[in-house]
C-alpha cells in the first residue's frame, strides 16, 4: 500500500505501453504460487494437522484398554500360586470407568483374600463430587478441540503475514522496473535532445555550452539508469525469495520476466471499501482476535477444572463377583445381596489452599487474556481506521495523477512540446 502512490507517480513520467509479447507475473500469478509453495504456507497447513494430531491423542485417553498378566511361583515342589488375569476397562465421558474381566487363582499359598478358582467380574466405578463434572481426561479433551480450531485461526495469521510481505516485495519490484523503464525513456528523449542541439550549435543557433549541458544531464541520466537497474535486479533476487517450486526447491525469477505494466490493472490496486464495515468485519472475523477467543475458551475449561480441587473426593467402586467365567446368571439375582464387592472412598484438604490458589489463578488468567484481547482489538481498529486514511489519500492522488496523465497524452497526440 504504501508504495502505490510512488509508483503511479512513476507511470506518469512514462508513456501507456505494452508487453504482451514479454512474459509477465502479475500479482495474482505470484500470490497463488506464494500461497501453493512457500514453506511458511505449507508450515501453516502442518500446524492444523499437528492440532489434529493432538485431539487424536486427546481421545486417547477415553479409549477402552484391554489389559492382561500371570503370576506363578513354585518353590521347593510347592505351587504357591498361579494367577491369570484378563481385564477390560472402559472410560467415560462423565468420569464414570467401567470394567470386566475374568480371573484363575490356584496353588496352596496365596492371599487369603483371594478367590481360588475361575472368577468373572464387571464392575464400575463413579466420581461423586470432585471429578464428577471435569476432570483431566475431559479438559485435555476440549482443550485439544478448542486448539484445533484455533490452529485454523493461526493459520491464516501466518498466511496473512506471508502474503502481506510477499505483496509488499512484490509492488516494491514493479517500482524499480518502472523506474527503470522511466530513465529508459528520459534517457532516449534527452539523446534526441542532445543531437538536436548539437544540430543547432553547428548551425550557429546554440552556444557551445548548451551541447556541455546537454551532454551532462544526458550522462546523469545514464549513471541513474544505472543505479534504477541495479535496484530492479536487487528487488527480484528479494522477490525470489516467496517463488518455491513443487518439490520444495527455490526458483530464481529470471530477469527476462516483467512485471505487469497496464495501467488500469495498477490503478485498481486502490480498493475504496466503507471504513464500518471494515471495522466491523475486523472486530468480528481478524484471525487474531479469534485466537483471543480460543484462548478464553480454552481457560474456561481450566477454570472448571480447577473448581473441582475446591470439591472432596468421594468416589464409589462396585464389582459383580460370579464363580466361574459367566456373571450374567448372578448378576440379577445377588446384586447387593451376594457375591459382590463394594468400596467409598472420601478425602479433602481441610483448608483447600492448593484448591483455591489454583482457582484464583485460573479467574485472573481469564481477566489478563480478556484485558489483551480489549487491546489488540483496539490496535486493529486504529490500524484500519489509518489505512483507510491513507485510502482516501491515495484516492485523491490517483485521481489526480489520473487527470495529469490524460493531460499529458493529449498533449504528446496533438504534437505539443512536453519538455
Amino acid at each position: 500500500m504504501k508504495t502505490i502512490l510512488t509508483i503511479l507517480l512513476t507511470i506518469v513520467c512514462t508513456a501507456a505501453f505494452s508487453q504482451d509479447s514479454l512474459q509477465t507475473l502479475s500479482l495474482t500469478n505470484f500470490l497463488s504460487i506464494v500461497k501453493n509453495y512457500h514453506p511458511v504456507a505449507k508450515q501453516a497447513a502442518i500446524s492444523v494437522q499437528m492440532a489434529d494430531a493432538a485431539l487424536l491423542s486427546r481421545r486417547g485417553a477415553f479409549d477402552p484398554v484391554i489389559s492382561g498378566g500371570g503370576n506363578d511361583k513354585t518353590f521347593d515342589g510347592t505351587t504357591y500360586y498361579r494367577n491369570n488375569t484378563t481385564q477390560l476397562s472402559i472410560p467415560t465421558w462423565y468420569g464414570i470407568e467401567i470394567q470386566t474381566g475374568i480371573e484363575y487363582l490356584s496353588g496352596s499359598r496365596f492371599n487369603p483374600e483371594a478367590t481360588a478358582g475361575k472368577t468373572g467380574f464387571a464392575g464400575i466405578s463413579i466420581p461423586l463430587a470432585k471429578n464428577l463434572l471435569m476432570d483431566k481426561r475431559r479438559a485435555a479433551l476440549q482443550q485439544a478441540k478448542i486448539m484445533q480450531q484455533a490452529s485454523e485461526a493461526e493459520r491464516k495469521i501466518m498466511l496473512n503475514d506471508l502474503l502481506l510481505d510477499a505483496t509488499d516485495a512484490y509492488w516494491q519490484w514493479v517500482q524499480a522496473y518502472l523506474n527503470f523503464k522511466t530513465y529508459q525513456d528520459l534517457i532516449r528523449v534527452n539523446r534526441q535532445r542532445y543531437n538536436l542541439v548539437k544540430a543547432a550549435f553547428r548551425n550557429g543557433d546554440r552556444p557551445a555550452i548548451d551541447t556541455t549541458e546537454a551532454l551532462t544531464q544526458l550522462q546523469q541520466f545514464e549513471y541513474q539508469q544505472n543505479e534504477a537497474l541495479l535496484l530492479w535486479q536487487n528487488t527480484g533476487i528479494q522477490l525470489s525469495g516467496y517463488l518455491w517450486q513443487q518439490n520444495n526447491q527455490a526458483y530464481l525469477l529470471p530477469q527476462d520476466i516483467f512485471p505487469q505494466e497496464k495501467i488500469e490493472s495498477l490503478l485498481n490496486a486502490v480498493v475504496f471499501p466503507e471504513q464500518e464495515l471494515l471495522i466491523d468485519e475486523a472486530k468480528k472475523d481478524h484471525p487474531v482476535l479469534e485466537v483471543y477467543n480460543f484462548k478464553l475458551d480454552a481457560l474456561a475449561v481450566q477454570r472448571k477444572l480447577k473448581f473441582q480441587e475446591l470439591l472432596p473426593s468421594l468416589d464409589l467402586k462396585y464389582n459383580q463377583l460370579g464363580k466361574g467365567y459367566n456373571i450374567a446368571s448372578t448378576a440379577t439375582k445377588t446384586m447387593f445381596d451376594n457375591n459382590y464387592k463394594y468400596g467409598i472412598s472420601f478425602s479433602m484438604p481441610l483448608r483447600l489452599s492448593s484448591g483455591r490458589g489454583e482457582y484464583k489463578m485460573a479467574k485472573l488468567k481469564i481477566s489478563e487474556t480478556r484485558l489483551q484481547q480489549n487491546q489488540k482489538q483496539t490496535d486493529i481498529v486504529n490500524l484500519v481506521r489509518e489505512y483507510f486514511n491513507r485510502l482516501i489519500n491515495y484516492q485523491s492522488q490517483v485521481a489526480l495523477l489520473q487527470r495529469t496523465y490524460t493531460g499529458i497524452a493529449t498533449a504528446k497526440g496533438r504534437g505539443n512540446k512536453i519538455f
